[in-house]
């Protein structure tokens, strides 16, 4: 049985789930369409009232799911109980301001010869959503308080190794009294994906996850002409010049590399320091990275739980071997520790060439790569010389270098003397193979919308200040 809870820590099965039958499928597909005709026609006040209620079930229930997400996929207590809380807060932010995000728009209406002229957005109905073990919460949510919000309603399809947390979300839109049928989880292996992604009465799909399993859900949602957004993870690039801060800057750097276990997207993974910081940078990042605590993910000293699965543990042990054997340095780490459960220790490699694996791979785990280069252009090159475009990081105190690396650099998101994160008020998403589409902000909700133009001639007026409208 694949669908299981799994201890990372110890790698014992703690849980097991049966897959859904066909039947149960259809029931859950038909419950989402008839979910569809009620949400839809609610006001932006009823949603906003169970958004919130749905935050604060979420603050009372934090320290148990945080548990239940530790367990689950390894993530410290400490930063799972942060990610519920985290969960909580862009809930209220999609309460207090979808409906600003979603008004009618006003065009010129003179110009074309209207009395009246706007767009309007409006929900498209189900949106399936295929999303990964290493936020099992967030990644969720960031979609689904949006869409929700919007009128939409969600149909998820969870990791398989986070099971309890997507049943967990199944029923926390219920309990927050969203109508039946808005938000549901499916316990289906990634071979029943294409099944539900092909029934008419799904009208979109958003994925987070791997480049390949994008391409198979954009590919069968284009078939079926289906809108889709793609979150395919990067290997984040994070450039250090002469005028940073440079111990602040590999404070930062250990942090956003090491956070969630190394298990995130926008994690830096990709160090690219100037020549003349490089040492200073080098041996403060080796040394931060070096006493950080790998230990019980549960206790509040850890910093560094294990990795979430085996499978993963063992693709960044052999990234980090490849690069070995073709004359890279291993500056700390790089030896995973003899005990039970999915540990990685906290490694950085330097010397990395195009030859090896780690020059153009994302690596899941907690290993930095170090790059050195001699000048600006430079830096821009080896940044860019991925096919990846998620997040970036550049560390200057120069303004003219700060606003170059803010149009030079190939990514979805540029983060100045700060760590790449998501915030409900900036859109999120990639460039190139990290995908495409935005989740959070404005843009995030207006993803899943059909913006609809109205023209109004002689005879009446519809539109903005016409009356309220409850899409």
């Amino acid at each position: 049985m694949s669908i299981a809870t799994i201890d990372p820590s110890t790698g014992r099965v703690l849980k097991t789930f049966d897959e859904m039958t066909d039947q149960q499928v259809e029931d859950v597909l038909a419950r989402a369409a008839d979910g569809f005709d009620r949400l839809r026609t609610t006001t932006f006040a009823d949603r906003a009232r169970w958004m919130s209620t749905a935050a604060d079930l979420l603050e009372v229930d934090r320290d148990d799911v945080a548990r239940m997400m530790t367990t689950e996929m390894g993530k410290t207590y400490a930063s799972a109980k942060a990610e519920v809380t985290k969960c909580a807060m862009a809930s209220r932010y999609y309460a207090a301001h979808a409906e600003r995000f979603l008004a009618d728009e006003p065009a010129d209406a003179a110009a074309i010869g209207a009395v009246q002229a706007y767009s309007r957005y409006h929900p498209m109905g189900p949106v399936l959503a295929v999303m990964p073990w290493n936020f099992p919460l967030w990644q969720v949510l960031r979609f689904a308080a949006p869409a929700l919000m919007a009128g939409n309603v969600g149909l998820l399809k969870h990791a398989s190794n986070v099971p309890q947390t997507a049943l967990y979300l199944d029923e926390l839109f219920r309990r927050a009294g969203f109508p039946a049928g808005a938000f549901q989880a499916l316990m289906i292996e990634s071979s029943a994906v294409e099944r539900v992604l092909a029934d008419p009465r799904v009208r979109a799909a958003t994925l987070t996850g791997s480049e390949g399993a994008g391409r198979s859900v954009a590919a069968i949602a284009g078939q079926h002409i289906k809108k889709t957004v793609l979150e395919l993870g990067g290997s984040d690039p994070f450039v250090v010049m002469p005028s940073a801060d440079v111990q602040r800057a590999a404070e930062v750097a250990t942090v956003a590399r090491c956070q969630n276990n190394g298990q995130s997207c926008i994690a830096a993974k990709r160090f690219i320091v100037h020549d003349e910081v490089f040492d200073a940078f080098a041996d403060a990042l080796v040394a931060r990275m070096s006493a950080l605590r790998m230990g019980d993910p549960m206790a509040e000293e850890t910093d560094i739980g294990p990795l979430a699965t085996e499978r993963g543990r063992a693709e960044v042990e052999e990234q980090v071997q490849d690069a070995a054997r073709q004359g890279a340095r291993v500056l700390c780490g790089g030896q995973r520790p003899d005990r039970d459960g999915w540990w990685y220790p906290p490694t950085v490699v330097t010397d990395l060439t195009p030859a090896m694996r780690m020059y153009a791979e994302e690596v899941f785990g907690p290993v930095a790569g170090l790059y050195r280069v001699s000048s600006y252009d430079e830096a821009i090159e080896v940044a860019n010389g991925t096919d990846y475009g998620l997040g970036s990081n550049a560390w200057t105190r120069d303004p003219a270098e700060q606003e170059r690396f803010a149009t030079d650099l190939d990514a979805g998101m540029v983060f100045i003397n700060g760590m790449t994160t998501s915030y409900p008020e900036l859109p999120f998403g990639g460039v190139g193979n990290s995908g495409y589409g935005r989740e959070l902000s404005a843009q995030g909700i207006r993803e899943f919308c059909n913006l609809k133009a109205v023209w109004v001639g002689e005879g009446g007026a519809t539109g903005p200040g016409a009356g309220a409208h409850s899409e």
